[in-house]
């Protein structure tokens, strides 16, 4: 029954969508019914599976052969997955709900929701499979999904490069992944996970630890972590939903559960964990700080997402799994409930910069109350659900010094650009122009929706299990910090924006640190050399050779065909002193012969 239920679970949004790339571009209502519809269902499944739930339940049907080397159709049906699932689902329900009005009049709705459809389709594999090839198909169509969808808006020039951006930037990191799956395969003689797992304590250190840092590559890149995070700032030229989408409970989240799955073959490495520590130490101080001069309320909830990821990734280098996942649970949560508000912020003033709102509480009592709901959540404000999540992950990180003084400046930090952006849009006086008002109610519902978990799922989560946070007096630093980086927050930002007061640093900042340009210098600028090189090469030194050798044999033959068309009086005066010279060169030869 379960297994029937999990393939059911990606089957339903994967046909429905498919069915939906079917129909013209502008087929609203369609193509709005077969989205909900899909992530509906799905959600109806996974709600019943958990029901159900008494045990992981594995899953396998041979799928291909080809030789000795088999694929399989397998799932892996536990806690963790089933839990993962229903965040995916529902935030994909909402997105498909609130982009019926948010794209309203868009002449490409019709694909827009069936790639909604099937990329949540493509997450669920990613979640449920219980085979690495199957896992990397999930994988790789979730990465053609985003491209599609962060393009969507054609006519935004930067959404195209967007998405080029983020394929590219995340294909570099998918490369080491596919290596990382092949590596474990060939070692192991198996793709199945649990084979795979089971394998790991056999294994050489050093085959271990490729594997592990060849997977990471994959992780970073899908994840945002430091240095393969810069596509995800940019992507925010995609739809608003499709932000929500990908920075809650897709894409993003992807790497750090397939960490989660995959555990024990990175705490068989040391050297792996290190460098998970490390990138997320990076990670999670670059977002923050990023985040505190960004103007585009997208793209500090883009740096938030690159920071928050930073967390989750910091518990895992510890080997704090559960800790790390309900990090993740809560993001999803608080996070696609701040991009939504922030898509009815957007369709209110008509602009994504803060700097041109204010004073929008009155006119959007609803919006107001939802953002500030997943601002305080971000934050860390108990007893709402980021307070339990990010504390959970404080706390874990003790022995590793290095690791808790950068969660701990990283909450002080969030709490600074969390005051700022509700401050900046929220209080002053309104810009002229601007007439604050509420979106139309398929967009109010996903906020009252999101709001609900995004304000409980922490405590709901705490009552269940109080193991995984100690409300003890080691509190009292995290929110001390915390409340630091509010007064903070709203000693810069009570009568204006604080970029100007930040100097030369706060453009520096709102850049990403200028790694944007590292990479261009170090990277896509000597690539961009050698291929113009070897273009050169290719077409004029191979493709010149040859049209060269060509172009001389066509010369020649012409020449000599010339010469065989001439008159019969120069033809017959060529072949007279042809006969002549043939005559001298045979006397001569002779006399020097006799002599």
């Amino acid at each position: 029954m379960t297994a029937g239920l999990s393939v059911g679970l990606v089957a339903a949004p994967l046909l429905l969508g498919l069915i939906g790339l079917l129909l013209p571009a502008r087929n609203r209502p369609d193509a709005a019914a077969l989205g909900v519809a899909g992530a509906t269902i799905s959600a109806g499944i996974v709600v019943t599976m958990l029901l159900q739930y008494t045990g992981p339940v594995p899953s396998t049907r041979r799928w291909v052969a080809f030789g000795d080397f088999q694929i399989y159709l397998s799932s892996l049906v536990d806690l963790r997955a089933l839990l993962t699932a229903l965040a995916v689902v529902v935030v994909a329900f909402c997105v498909q709900v609130y982009s019926i009005s948010y794209l309203k009049g868009d002449e490409r709705y019709g694909p827009y929701a069936a790639q909604i459809s099937i990329f949540t389709a493509a997450m669920l594999t990613v979640v449920l499979s219980g085979d690495l090839i199957l896992l990397l198909i999930g994988w790789e169509v979730m990465g053609i999904c985003s491209y599609l969808l962060i393009a969507h808006d054609r006519s935004l020039p930067e959404a195209p490069r967007a998405a080029v951006k983020a394929f590219l930037v995340t294909r570099v990191g998918d490369v080491g992944f596919l290596l990382g799956i092949v590596w474990l395969g060939v070692r192991t003689g198996s793709f199945q996970i649990s084979e795979v797992l089971a394998a790991v304590p056999q294994l050489d250190s050093t085959t271990v630890t490729v594997a592990a840092l060849l997977l990471l590559a994959g992780v970073a890149g899908k994840s945002a972590q430091f240095p393969l995070h810069t596509w995800l700032p940019d992507a925010m030229a995609g739809p608003t939903p499709i932000s929500a989408l990908i920075h809650a409970a897709t894409m993003v989240a992807a790497g750090v559960y397939v960490v989660a799955r995959l555990f024990p073959l990175f705490d068989a490495s040391p050297v792996a964990k290190t460098v998970l520590g490390i990138m997320a130490a990076i990670t999670l101080l670059l977002g923050a700080f990023a985040a505190t001069a960004a103007d585009d309320v997208k793209r500090v909830l883009a740096w938030s997402t690159v920071s928050q990821l930073g967390y989750m990734m910091a518990a895992l280098s510890v080997g704090a799994v559960d800790a790390a996942m309900f990090h993740l649970f809560t993001h999803a949560a608080f996070k696609a409930l701040l991009f939504l508000c922030a898509g009815s912020l957007i369709h209110a003033v008509g602009s994504n910069l803060l700097s041109r709102m204010g004073g929008l509480r009155k006119g959007m009592p609803l919006t107001f109350v939802t953002m500030s709901i997943g601002l305080a959540a971000l934050v860390g404000v108990p007893p709402l659900a980021g307070f339990f999540s990010k504390e959970a992950v404080v706390a874990s990180l003790h022995d590793k010094p290095w690791l808790w003084l950068a969660a701990l400046a990283g909450i002080a930090v969030t709490a600074w650009y969390c005051t700022r952006v509700l401050l900046l849009a929220f209080f002053g006086p309104v810009p002229a122009g601007v007439h604050p008002h509420e979106p139309p109610f398929a967009m109010q519902f996903p906020l009252a929706l999101l709001a609900v978990p995004a304000a409980g799922l922490g405590l709901s989560a705490y009552l269940v299990r109080d193991d995984l946070v100690h409300l003890d007096e080691e509190l009292i630093l995290p929110l001390g910090l915390a409340a630091a980086g509010l007064v903070l927050g709203w000693v810069m930002c009570r009568n204006a924006d604080p970029i100007p007061r930040l100097g030369r640093f706060g453009p520096f900042a709102a850049s990403g640190f200028g790694l944007d340009t590292v990479q261009r210098w170090l990277v896509v600028k000597p690539v961009v050399a050698i291929a113009r090189g070897v273009r050169w090469f290719d077409v004029s030194g191979v493709d010149g050779t040859v049209m060269g050798v060509g172009h001389g044999t066509r010369f020649l033959g012409s020449g000599l065909a010339a010469w065989h068309r001439a008159a019969l009086p120069r033809a017959l005066a060529a072949v007279l002193g042809a006969a002549t010279l043939l005559a001298i060169a045979g006397v001569t030869m002779t006399l020097v012969g006799l002599w």
